[in-house]
């Protein structure tokens, strides 16, 4: 199933989305549904399991019509953590922006992944809202990304659409500032809706688009499958939570193989549009941070 947050009334509320409906679960059972924490720690307490609870209460859920401007971020991410290189793209471009040449090549090969905590949730955007670039990057693009949505024991919840916005002017100078690329106000949105893995067996077989608008026009798009990661969503699981603490709603931003050509950059204004197979469309428009 696939579950969103959407604006009713004066609030939020939880819902499914199936069949270009909204089921709206806060309004069946508030004390249950408040939010998807509420409704996963419930679900958890009861053994019931999350989507066996959902599916019991939506018959008796009202509706309302599927739109795109009613929906906020998914969740709220207790941490949103990112990896790198996970696609042959991804070097080819990161090796290129480097001054440090061969060190992409290295982490591509090695053991073990590039993982990184990219936002504490304080920056992290959902649908309808602005994405940023830097004041002082010259050179910034989106990187569309299948997220995954895990609990306190990395066990997956579902998984989810991202984009991890990135200063590449910025890593390139000195891959030690990394953090100043990735971490910024708006630097991170995730959404439309997060997917059980019921929906997606395979997180490997999936198609991921993006779409670049400037002024109404196609500025860039490209497409890729997931089956052309080089790493395993397990594998990526098991480097996060190796001596580590996650919180429930924690999300991995699990790499992007989409890059738009070097002399391209975004712009205010610039519309990006991520799409995943089984998940849909995040739709952000872009901000030029101090103009």
């Amino acid at each position: 199933m696939r579950l969103c947050r959407f604006k009713q009334g004066g609030g939020v509320s939880l819902g499914v989305v199936k069949d270009g409906t909204i089921y709206d679960l806060t309004g069946a059972k508030p004390d249950i549904f408040a939010d998807l924490h509420s409704a996963y720690s419930y679900a958890r307490s009861t053994g019931e399991g999350l989507v066996a609870l959902v599916g019991k209460w939506m018959a008796k859920a009202g509706t309302v019509p599927y739109r795109d401007e009613i929906l906020r971020i998914p969740v709220v991410p207790r941490e949103v953590w990112a990896a790198g290189v996970t696609y042959m793209r991804s070097r080819e471009a990161r090796e290129t922006e480097t001054s440090m040449k061969g060190l992409y090549d290295h982490v591509y090969a090695a053991p073990r992944p590039e993982l990184f905590v990219k936002d504490g949730g304080l920056r992290c955007r959902g649908p309808g809202d602005e994405v940023c670039v830097r004041s002082d990057s010259k050179w910034s693009v989106p990187e569309p990304e299948l997220c995954v949505v895990l609990d306190a024991n990395c066990d997956v919840i579902g998984y989810t659409a991202g984009d991890d916005v990135s200063s590449r002017d910025i890593e390139g100078e000195n891959p030690l500032y990394l953090p100043q690329a990735k971490v910024y106000l708006g630097s991170s949105s995730i959404g439309p809706v997060i997917t059980t893995p019921d929906e997606i067996p395979d997180p490997h077989s999936l198609n991921i688009s993006m779409k670049i608008t400037r002024g109404g026009k196609a500025a860039f798009s490209g497409s890729v499958n997931t089956s052309q990661m080089k790493r395993r969503v397990e594998e990526l699981l098991r480097f996060l939570k190796r001596d580590n603490v996650l919180g429930t709603f924690t999300v991995l931003m699990t790499g992007t193989s989409i890059v738009p050509p070097d002399d391209f950059t975004l712009k205010g204004g610039d519309v990006v549009e991520i799409e995943i197979e089984k998940i849909g469309v995040l739709r952000n428009t872009v901000r030029q941070l101090g103009q």
